[in-house]
């Protein structure tokens, strides 16, 4: 059996692959180290990234040729690997298959339901050689494969959904071997314009035997599929539009064709420090994400995405009460539970390794704003049109609405989830005003027969004079993490961002000089608060969050010192990954921590980006929401 890897590769250097309905991590070797089957967060199949020895992965190699160049063909999630050797050279193409929708299909993106790998050999004559080490159920068992009795490909397992097929030019199939662990191997050798196909089917019965022509017609169709979905893109700005557009790709890759659900990362205890316990599973939906994943889809013209997954959120079982958990599955529901897997050793032994989130259970009272925001954002653009949102929904909004009246007082578990107890969050007072100011403009845009805002107004201006007296603290000079503390939070960066204070108020430019002074690094990295003055409950340091550090971007252009917003911006964009991707945190040597592609990341990167081009006193995005439904900005009251 050959050795696994030595090292764990740099997530930076991992490639992204989606079909919408599942995701997988391409490693610099050509190696599948990680995927779930047959969707997001389901267990995995292949999980090296987590465990370099039994964790399993999918080895693509050329005989006699290092790791290959790769690339992503064009605007889409399709892998293109080239490898070089004095005899001959190949190219692969890898994807989780995809296809544009066809008639009455209201997806944008339509899972296939296969991995495809498939090689050609461009020069001379290549040895290709393919190890297969599937380990089901996040490798708590070997692979048992069986030769399918209705063609000639082998299926984990029969019935459970998984199954592989190779074929090359003229039908010819190579014979894998089985090891007695279940790693499945074979080789075959490739002429000038010869190509190998294989296929692992992951989401549902056996549908071979496949042949080259069906994968190349399969890469087409994913070609054809993410080129057009990344045509509908209007933006045209100045600052990053590559990253934009790149950013955009990863976060519709994120997001669930089938139910408009948009996780926070593919991947699951990836560690904020190496070597540390802050692991955390990321493959679900939070509502922290809501406005900021609503504003940009609307912004970059995917508006039936947007709609899609804001009705997820309103559809969630409790919503109607006004009472919101933190996060949601892919289906919309609650209950993942968290649980610790032992017998992984986790990335570069980083333990525990944790499936599930116990976030669920906590009380953060900033998801009314964000709902409500995103809510606003929605009816603004698609007022009057068959897309708006109807009677029950704003009926639900407005109940959400009346709840934040209800609760704001109360103190709860926070934005960043600390697992300490309660307090009163800054932030999530932030939030709450957003909910009440955004419930009240809601009710203000659609009319009719709409709630009695009153009692909103009065608790907007009640509430907003609190964060301007508790969450200030004169002493230091700041807005501060939570009442009563003198240090700071990068949470409170989304103050002028979200219309509290302009951006030029000198209590905001105090606030991002103590932010910078307390929580930055090297001129460029955010870290989003400091662990020991908080007192979160978690041994040791984590990394730069990179979304606070798109947010010092924006943040510092409302403030009006746009030079050096570019700066960051630059500084933080020269730092991407090999395929213009970043994980949730980073150190100042450039070294990406965290679960990896975060959805988060990539959102304030495209806000800082588009703040950048606006160059205004108010927030772009919703600069651009209130124009479009032709209204005047309004700061808070």
């Amino acid at each position: 059996m050959t050795a696994a890897p030595a090292e764990y590769p740099p997530l930076g250097e991992l490639a992204f692959l989606s079909d919408c309905h599942t995701a997988a991590l391409v490693g610099p070797d050509a190696a599948v180290v990680w995927m779930c089957a047959p969707r997001f967060d389901s267990p995995s199949v292949f999980a090296r990234l987590l465990d370099r020895r039994a964790g399993g992965a999918w080895e693509l190699t050329v005989d006699g040729a290092g790791p290959p160049e790769q690339e992503y063909a064009g605007p889409t999630l399709v892998l293109r690997s080239r490898w070089s050797t004095p005899d001959g050279a190949a190219v692969a193409h890898d994807f989780l298959a995809a296809a544009p929708p066809g008639a009455g299909d209201a997806r944008s993106i339509v899972p296939g339901g296969v991995l495809v790998r498939l090689l050609t050999c461009e020069r001379g004559q290549v040895l290709v050689r393919h190890r297969v080490d599937a380990r089901p159920d996040y490798a708590r068992r070997a692979a048992c494969w069986e030769t399918s009795a209705r063609g000639t490909g082998a299926v984990l397992e029969e019935g459970a959904g998984l199954w592989l097929d190779a074929v090359a030019d003229g039908g010819e199939r190579p014979v894998p071997r089985e090891s007695a662990d279940g790693v499945l191997a074979f080789e075959t050798r490739l002429r000038e314009g010869g190509a190998l196909a294989v296929t692992l089917g992951h989401n549902g019965a056996w549908r071979g035997p496949f042949d080259v022509a069906t994968a190349r017609r399969l890469l087409d169709e994913t070609l054809t599929a993410w080129c057009a979905w990344s045509g509908r893109d209007p933006y045209r700005g100045r600052h990053g539009p590559e990253q934009v557009r790149r950013s955009a790709l990863v976060l519709r890759g994120l997001m669930s064709s089938d139910t408009g659900a948009l996780i926070a990362a593919p991947t699951t205890s990836l560690p904020e420090w190496p070597g540390g316990e802050r692991n955390w599973d990321y493959r679900y939906l939070w509502h922290r994400d809501a406005a900021l994943v609503v504003l940009v889809l609307m912004r970059l013209g995917h508006r039936a995405e947007a709609g899609k997954y804001l009705r997820l959120l309103l559809r969630h079982c409790t919503a109607a009460r006004g009472d919101l958990t933190p996060m949601l599955d892919i289906d919309g529901g609650t209950g993942v539970p968290e649980t610790v897997l032992d017998h992984l050793a986790g990335y570069r032994g980083s333990r525990p390794v944790r499936i599930g989130n116990d976030a669920e259970q906590q009380r953060q009272l900033d998801v009314h704003g964000q709902i409500l925001d995103a809510a606003l954002v929605h009816q603004q653009v698609t007022a009057g049109t068959r897309d708006a949102l109807g009677p029950g929904e704003l009926s639900t909004l407005f109940t959400v609405v009346d709840a934040a009246c209800r609760v704001w007082r109360e103190p709860d578990d926070g934005i960043w989830e600390v697992r300490n107890g309660p307090r009163h969050w800054t932030s999530s007072k932030l939030y709450l005003w957003v909910c009440l100011d955004r419930g009240i403009r809601l009710a203000e845009l659609t009319g009719g027969a709409g709630p009695d805002t009153r009692t909103w107004r009065a608790e907007r201006q009640k509430l907003r004079e609190e964060i301007l007296t508790r969450g200030w603290n004169e002493a230091a000079g700041t807005f501060v993490q939570s009442y009563g503390a003198r240090h700071t939070d990068a949470s409170l960066l989304r103050l002028p961002l979200l219309g509290l204070l302009n951006g030029r108020d000198p209590r905001v430019a105090a606030t991002l000089d103590r932010v910078d002074a307390e929580l930055g690094e090297d001129g460029w990295l955010v870290h989003r608060y400091d662990p020991a003055a908080t007192g979160d409950g978690l041994a040791g340091p984590e990394g730069g969050f990179l979304l606070c550090s798109f947010d010092m971007v924006s943040a510092l252009v409302l403030a009006g010192r746009r030079a050096e917003a570019r700066e960051r911006f630059d500084a933080l964009c020269a730092r991407a990954g090999r395929f213009g991707l970043f994980a949730e945190e980073m150190t100042a040597d450039g070294t990406m921590l965290g679960n990896y592609p975060q959805a988060f990341t990539h959102l304030g990167l495209i806000e800082a980006a588009m703040n950048l081009d606006a160059a205004e006193d108010e927030e772009a995005l919703h600069a651009w929401a209130n124009r479009t439904a032709g209204v005047s900005p309004r700061p808070g009251p």
